[in-house]
């Protein structure tokens, strides 16, 4: 989706009761009707008319026919159009994840990872606090005690959870290239950095140490 057309659905589903309307008709197994939609969401068929046309206009719903179980022209209902953007997004990882784990990708990942940190903005700090901001911007949610970093949610868990020998391990690449860089503004010696991936029920630990340069550890917390 460009990137126009990625503006023009947020504003579009900014309106609360037209991003219910889609998320049901989304979630449905069968098309649903305007009375259906009405219903549901104890709002006049009328309005839900008006905001139907609207995601019909965006392709984020299709009309469909739905049996009336008698005689006559079928009633129009509604089904999901446009592809759901966020799950595309998490198979797109898992296929790329899942390619890379065939082809033997453990190295090859942990410099992926250091080649991604190393595209992004210079970081700020010493190295600890440098991989907490920048994980906490990428959405892992971060929680810093001194040189420990629990990651308390992965936005690629489902991927990480299939092939955690790529997807852990760019993780693991992006916290050394982060906390390399970081040392080296300071010009400090790069620290070890190790990361033990489901270390608990939703919970990944990054562990950063200035003693020395490490490679860290694997996916199931082994020494690499």
């Amino acid at each position: 989706m460009r990137e126009t057309q990625a503006a023009d659905e947020h504003v579009l589903l900014s309106v609360p009761s037209r991003a219910r309307i889609l998320d049901l008709v989304r979630s449905a197994a069968e098309p649903l009707t305007a009375a259906d939609l009405a219903r549901e969401l104890d709002i006049h068929v009328t309005t839900v008319r008006f905001h139907l046309d609207q995601l019909e206009q965006a392709d984020l719903v299709l009309k469909a026919p739905v049996p009336s179980g008698g005689r006559g022209r079928p009633r129009i209902g509604y089904r999901a159009g446009a592809l759901d953007l966020g799950q595309v997004r998490e198979q797109m990882i898992d296929a790329l994840a899942e390619a890379l784990a065939d082809r033997g990708s453990r190295d090859r990942s942990l410099a992926a990872g250091r080649r991604w940190a190393d595209r992004l903005p210079e970081p700020r700090g010493e190295p600890a606090a440098a991989v907490t901001e920048v994980f906490a911007q990428l959405g892992f949610a971060p929680d810093r005690d001194g040189s420990t970093i629990d990651l308390h949610r992965c936005p690629f868990g489902d991927a990480a959870r299939r092939t955690p020998e790529v997807v852990c391990r760019v993780h693991l690449g992006l916290a050394q290239g982060l906390a390399t860089r970081a040392a080296q503004a300071q010009t400090s010696a790069a620290p070890r950095v190790g990361l033990v991936p489901f270390a608990g029920p939703d919970l990944c630990v990054l562990t950063i140490d200035g003693r020395g340069v490490d490679t860290g550890v694997d996916a199931e917390g082994r020494p690499a």
